[in-house]
């Protein structure tokens, strides 16, 4: 019983609440005062009175809830093989980008087209992918499926959002502007570009992932005949910049008509391949060994070989001075012959007798 006397008491409670607020059109109830929803009052509401009927106003919807109209969708995903700073770059790509999604490592062995079916599968009419040779070369396509075009570039020097740790902090999901180096609008193909980084980087309006904020830019500048590609976050009303990264440059190689394949539009004469790159370091290392060895040759040959005479020159004697002239002396007896004695002591009784026999003489 008390359990139904609850539900009662809420039920009349509601039924209260409700007759309190009588609608329009109708009668309040006797008895009772009449209820008057009156609009807040400002610059564009003055207060009531003055002959000022009551007018009627709607509130307009938050920004973030506008129509989304632009469905743009980006796969951002690799294939196997790749390191660690390609998955964070991937990883830092999909952070920055909201309407990007993303799938599983697809294999080496299939091929590039069937990208087209995933894309499909996925939803997505924007891909940017991320392939792997090597274990050291970075490839990157960025692709309008299924129709095309696409582009393929070599990705260099690349810095993570981790890597860099730089000062700057953006809002999560707002959107970026971008901006592009005046080359962009000179030449055909990088028009062409220019039109594909728009679609794919640029946040569609009243996405349900982003913010109605813009507080970061997107720079594409073309230097050295490669595109470098950094992040920026609006820190002042004055527009000063603060690097926020990530930061990576693209040396583009083939524009093709369809998406992953098709008839090349733009290919680059500049391009230079890795393999290509690493073969004449190797060759300029090797060429530097052989001149190493040819010089060590060379001067072998030149102590081997015999040496030139030079003629005595006459003024080396100039300031010699003469030595002294001695007589010439003519010995007429013949020395006397030494006796060989191998004992010392013998020699010396000899001498002695010598000597003796000398004096005596002499006496």
């Amino acid at each position: 019983m008390a359990a139904k006397r609850k539900r009662g008491a809420l039920a009349a409670g509601k039924a209260k609440r409700a007759r309190s607020a009588p609608r329009a059109g109708e009668e309040a109830p006797e008895g009772g005062p009449r209820e008057r929803s009156l609009p807040p009052q400002g610059y564009n509401n003055p207060p009531q009175g003055y002959n000022n009927p009551p007018q009627e106003y709607s509130i307009p919807p938050p920004v973030s809830q506008g129509k989304w109209k632009n469905k743009q969708r980006v796969l951002i995903f690799s294939s196997r093989g790749i390191n660690f700073r390609t998955r964070h770059l991937m990883q830092d790509l999909r952070t920055l980008m909201p309407h990007s999604k993303a799938d599983t490592k697809m294999d080496r062995k299939d091929q590039l087209f069937v990208i087209n079916e995933v894309c499909e599968m996925k939803n997505c009419n924007k891909c940017i992918f991320f392939e792997a040779k090597k274990k050291q070369d970075l490839y990157m396509w960025l692709s309008n499926t299924p129709q095309g075009p696409s582009a393929k570039f070599l990705v260099q020097n690349v810095h993570t959002l981790a890597e860099l740790k730089m000062t700057g902090n953006c809002l999560r999901g707002s959107r970026p502007l971008l901006s592009f180096d005046p080359i962009f609008d000179r030449e055909p193909h990088y028009a062409l570009l220019k039109e594909l980084f728009i679609q794919i980087f640029s946040t569609p309006q009243y996405h349900p992932k982003s913010q109605p904020f813009v507080d970061h830019v997107f720079t594409f500048t073309v230097t050295d005949e490669r595109i470098w590609f950094r992040n920026y976050q609006i820190i002042e009303e004055d527009a000063s910049l603060v690097e926020i990264g990530p930061r990576f440059v693209l040396n583009l190689i083939k524009i093709f008509q369809g998406s992953f394949g098709g008839p090349t539009l733009y290919e680059n004469p500049h391009y230079q391949s890795p393999n290509m790159h690493r073969r004449l370091i190797r060759l300029s290392v090797a060429a530097k060994f052989r001149e190493k060895q040819q010089v060590k040759e060379v001067q072998k040959i030149k102590k081997k070989g015999t040496k030139v005479l030079v003629e005595e020159d006459p003024t080396e004697v100039v300031f010699e001075t003469p030595a002294e002239e001695k007589p010439v002396e003519i010995q007429l007896v013949k020395p006397e012959s030494k006796p060989i004695v191998k004992d010392k002591k013998k020699l010396r009784k000899i001498q002695r007798k010598k000597q003796k026999k000398l004096f005596r003489t002499e006496g």
